[in-house]
C-alpha cells in the first residue's frame, strides 16, 4: 500500500481558529494509489481527486490561478488558518518527467484536510499550507521536462517569459511564503551520486544570512533526518561524493543562478529548498516491477516533507525572525549586490558590485516592455525609475545591470543618490 503522510509536530500552542467538522464521505484516492503505483495519476483524475477534496471540508480551498498554453489549469490548494503567522509553499512537478513529487503533494493535500488528530489540526491552526499541485501541467500530460513551449520552467523565474513561471511569481509576490519548497526528481551516477534523496538551499549571496542559514538548518537537520529515520539516504543536491571517504569529487549543478526558484526564492526573503528523488531503479526487484520503484520515489517524498513540517512546527520563531528582517533590510540600501558566485563558489571582482547605484533609469520603450514583470517580480517603480532602496532591493540590479548575466534590460545607474 502508498505510505500515508505522517505529519511529524511537536507540542503547540493553543489553537488560532476553529477546525471545521470532519467530512464523512470517504477520502477520494489518486490514480497512481489505485493502481499501487503501477501509473501516474491522469490530469483529469487529478481534476476529480482535488474537486472532491475541495468539497469534503471548507479546511482546504482549491482556486485556479493561471492557465497554461495549452489550456491546462493551474492551482493553489489553501490549507490551515488563513491568517497564520507561518506560510508555507509546496511546488511540485515544475518539471513534467518527475511525477513523483506531485503524487506526494496531491496526497498531502488529502491527508491533511481528512486528519483528525490533535496534532495536525492544531499545526493547521498556525501554518498556512499552499500547494501548487502541478507546476508544469502541459509537461506533466507529454511527460516532458519542459512545458509546452519546450522551456525548462526552472530557468525561467528571473525573465518570466512563460505562463507558469509567471504565475508562480504572481503567488510569491501576493502570498510571501515564509518557506518555498520545490520537489523534484533526478537521475543518479552510481556509485558517486546514488542517493534516494538530494536536497539544497539557496546558494545565491544575495539571499540574507539568516535565510539562508534558516535552509541550510531545514535541509541538514530536520529534512534528511526525516528521510533517514524512514530508512533513505540522503545528501546534497549537485555534488559527487567519493564512495569510501565521502569527499566532494565533482560538481555538477547546484549553483546560484537567480532564474533558479530555488536561489529566486532566497533572493525573495523565503526560506527555500529543492528536493530530488532518485528515478532509477535501486533493485532487482524494482528493476522488475516499475511500481515498486514508483512508490519508493513518492514515499521517499513524503518522508522528507514530514522533515519540513516539523521543522516549521519547530522554528517558526526563527523563520519569522530570519523572512522578517530579511524583507525591511533593503529599505536601508547598504551593502553589495552579488552577480555571480555562490555560498561554494566565491565571486569573482568582477561579480560583486560594491557600490550599488541608488536605482536604474529605463527608457520609456525599456519600461513598457518590461512593466509588467517588474510588477509580477514585486518591483517598485516610480515611473521609469527604480529604486534600490525597497525590499526587492538585491532583485533590482539581477534585472537590470548589464552586469548581471541574465538582466532582463540594462538600465542606466543612477550614482546621485
Amino acid at each position: 500500500m502508498i505510505r500515508a503522510l505522517t505529519v511529524i509536530t511537536a507540542a503547540l500552542a493553543a489553537s488560532l481558529v476553529a477546525v471545521p467538522a470532519q467530512a464523512v464521505d470517504s477520502p477520494p484516492r489518486t490514480g497512481f494509489e489505485q493502481s499501487n503505483g503501477a501509473r501516474w495519476t491522469t490530469e483529469p483524475e487529478e481534476q476529480d481527486f482535488l474537486a472532491a477534496v475541495d468539497k469534503a471540508s471548507d479546511r482546504v480551498s482549491i482556486a485556479r490561478i493561471g492557465t497554461t498554453k495549452q489550456g491546462r489549469p493551474l492551482q493553489l490548494a489553501r490549507l490551515g488558518a488563513p491568517h497564520a503567522p507561518t506560510k508555507v509553499l509546496l511546488i511540485c512537478t515544475q518539471h513534467g518527467d518527475e511525477p513523483s513529487g506531485r503524487e506526494a503533494c496531491l496526497t498531502t493535500i488529502r491527508d491533511l484536510t481528512y486528519a483528525t488528530d490533535h496534532r495536525t489540526r492544531r499545526f493547521l491552526d498556525r501554518t498556512t499550507l499552499l500547494v501548487v499541485p502541478t507546476a508544469n501541467p502541459d509537461g506533466r500530460a507529454a511527460d516532458t521536462r519542459g512545458n509546452s513551449d519546450g522551456v525548462d520552467i526552472n530557468r525561467d523565474h528571473l525573465a518570466l517569459q512563460t505562463a507558469e513561471a509567471r504565475t508562480l511569481a504572481t503567488v510569491i509576490r501576493d502570498q510571501r511564503p515564509d518557506l518555498v519548497y520545490d520537489l523534484h526528481e533526478y537521475g543518479a551516477t552510481p556509485p558517486y551520486y546514488d542517493k534516494d534523496l538530494f536536497d539544497l538551499w539557496p546558494r545565491n549571496l544575495n539571499a540574507a544570512t539568516a535565510v539562508h542559514d534558516e535552509g541550510e538548518t531545514l535541509s541538514q537537520a530536520y529534512v534528511r533526518p526525516a528521510a533517514q529515520k524512514a530508512g533513505y539516504t540522503a545528501g546534497t543536491y549537485g555534488i559527487w561524493t567519493d564512495p569510501v571517504t565521502g569527499d566532494p569529487i565533482r560538481q555538477v549543478a547546484g549553483d546560484g543562478q537567480e532564474r533558479i526558484l530555488r536561489n529566486m526564492s532566497g533572493v525573495k526573503h523565503s526560506i527555500g529548498l529543492l528536493i530530488e528523488s532518485r528515478v532509477d531503479p535501486l533493485t532487482d526487484a524494482e528493476k522488475a516491477d516499475e511500481s515498486l520503484n514508483n512508490r519508493r520515489r513518492v514515499d521517499s517524498q513524503l518522508a522528507a516533507l514530514n522533515g519540513l513540517f516539523a521543522y516549521t512546527d519547530e522554528r517558526r520563531r526563527q523563520v519569522e525572525v530570519a523572512t522578517g528582517f530579511a524583507r525591511l533590510a533593503g529599505y536601508a540600501d547598504t551593502g553589495p549586490v552579488y552577480v555571480g558566485g555562490a555560498d561554494n563558489d566565491p565571486p569573482e571582482p568582477a561579480e560583486v558590485i560594491q557600490d550599488p547605484p541608488c536605482g536604474y533609469r529605463l527608457t520609456r520603450d525599456q519600461y513598457m516592455e518590461f512593466k509588467d514583470e517588474l510588477a509580477l517580480h514585486g518591483v517598485k517603480t516610480r515611473g521609469t525609475y527604480v529604486p534600490l532602496r525597497q525590499s526587492l532591493r538585491a532583485l533590482v540590479p539581477l534585472l537590470l545591470d548589464e552586469r548581471a548575466p541574465y538582466h532582463l534590460t540594462a538600465g542606466e545607474p543612477d550614482t546621485e543618490c
